[in-house]
């Protein structure tokens, strides 16, 4: 009953104030660019500030930082579910959501949470822009086709410059721009794709995986790792090892 007061309250002091929340439909919108790869519109977005502008979003608390970490974990869960439906694998878009509000605990200002909110946003896009076809140009989709072939290999962005014909610089701002990440962070979150196939159904050690996949030292995996899934790559065996294939039949009739 104290609630119900206490809310009836509270509404009729917004409506006096005339505070109303953002037309759904700009938020829609938004959640579709970034579902549809749209990396120039999501772009827009953040140099517009969007996410720190929190007239007519809703005050979920008194204090300006945790009433913006609310809202990236609300824009995380919303975007996630946009993605899914739009093609993104359902194991992918939540460990992308996993990763980066384990990471809104080491932001301690309101701009360090824009920030990540903007890399988020990004990362997200960039990837749904990769599930849709011809929508990255030729240099960059032979970056991604060389970084696939040469997995196992230390790969530079020198490297992929020598491959595509292209200036180290260049192709970085180009494949930071069309994809939403830059080189070496793609070439690290494949590699820990790579690895975690290793950890489930082989039983290889973390140090020959570490040098199988060309990291510097099993330390540096275990890091990299950890940052990327979340647990160490012991607890993800721990978690995931699959110690046999299950096949199930489909029973036919037979005629004698």
């Amino acid at each position: 009953m104290e609630f119900q007061k206490e809310w009836y309250k509270q509404e009729t002091r917004e409506s006096e104030e005339n505070n109303l929340h953002r037309p759904a439909n700009e938020e829609y919108a938004f959640y579709h660019a970034v579902s549809t790869g749209d990396i120039d519109t999501v772009r827009l977005n953040c140099e517009q500030n969007r996410f720190t502008d929190l007239d007519g979003v809703g005050k979920l608390s008194r204090d300006n930082l945790t009433n913006l970490k609310y809202h990236f974990v609300i824009t995380a869960a919303l975007i996630t579910r946009a993605c899914k439906e739009a093609g993104m694998e359902a194991e992918q878009a939540y460990r992308l959501s996993d990763f980066y509000i384990l990471k809104l605990d080491t932001a301690h200002t309101t701009q360090a949470v824009s920030a990540l909110h903007d890399q988020m946003v990004l990362d997200f896009t960039g990837k749904m822009r990769l599930l849709q076809n011809g929508t990255t140009s030729k240099p960059i989709t032979a970056c991604i086709d060389y970084i696939y072939a040469h997995i196992k290999e230390r790969i530079t962005i020198e490297d992929l410059a020598a491959y595509t014909n292209m200036s180290s610089n260049y192709l970085s701002r180009l494949f930071k721009k069309e994809v939403g990440i830059s080189i070496s962070d793609y070439i690290r979150e494949k590699k820990i794709e790579k690895s975690q196939n290793l950890l489930k159904y082989c039983d290889y050690s973390l140090v020959e995986i570490a040098n199988y996949l060309s990291f510097s030292s099993q330390s540096h995996f275990i890091q990299v790792f950890k940052q990327f899934v979340g647990m160490t790559p012991k607890k993800y065996r721990d978690l995931y090892y699959c110690t046999s294939w299950t096949v199930t039949y489909e029973k036919k009739d037979t005629v004698d």
